[in-house]
């Protein structure tokens, strides 16, 4: 089964290769990534929705796969945290999530069989009380650049992180319900 990865993303092309051994990962041309909708769990949808429009349907693959992730602001329900643009947003964001709790919803659209299916999914992550020291081994070490909230969970940050409630995978950026699906249609590969 030919397989694409409409992403940049190394930690879902990990993911992936675990279970697809002809996986091609390269991502599309620019999407708009603003939304119109109130609540993040609609605005990570509507991006993943309009980065599956931008795939033409008669590609060559046989599984195409796109997704999106964004952390929900611990304080203020309808406020997402994308990636930050340089280090001071990344510290920012990370301050920010220091000793708290915080949602974070993916949504991955999946075309398979010229017909696309999406998945939703939430977790929720709770974070040490980060020191100074520890912020700036984070901001220095740019495990933040590319990834929502600035961090990887499976990363550095998972030393100082823990999942509370929902799937890894949903952090990692493949939303959950998503990840069983890839694994039910991996079996088309044997």
């Amino acid at each position: 089964m030919r397989v694409w990865l409409a992403s940049q993303s190394t930690r879902r092309a990990e993911m992936l290769r675990q279970i697809f051994s002809n996986l091609d990962c390269r991502g599309i041309n620019s999407i708009d990534e603003t939304s119109s909708a109130k609540e993040v769990s609609g605005q990570v949808l509507e991006i993943c929705q309009k980065k599956a429009a931008a795939i033409d349907t008669d590609n060559g693959y046989d599984l195409v796969i796109v997704s999106d992730t964004m952390l929900q602001d611990p304080d203020v329900d309808t406020l997402a945290m994308g990636k930050a643009n340089d280090a001071i947003e990344a510290a920012a964001m990370l301050h920010r999530l220091s000793g708290r709790r915080h949602r974070v919803w993916t949504a991955t659209g999946l075309l398979f069989e010229a017909r696309w299916e999406f998945h939703l999914n939430q977790a929720i992550v709770e974070f040490d009380n980060l020191t100074d020291e520890v912020l700036v081994e984070l901001v220095l070490n740019e495990s933040w650049v590319g990834k929502a909230g600035s961090y990887d969970f499976a990363g550095d940050m998972g030393k100082f992180a823990k999942l509370v409630e929902g799937d890894e995978a949903t952090v990692l950026g493949i939303a959950g319900d998503a990840m069983e699906r890839l694994v039910e249609l991996s079996d088309y590969e044997t």
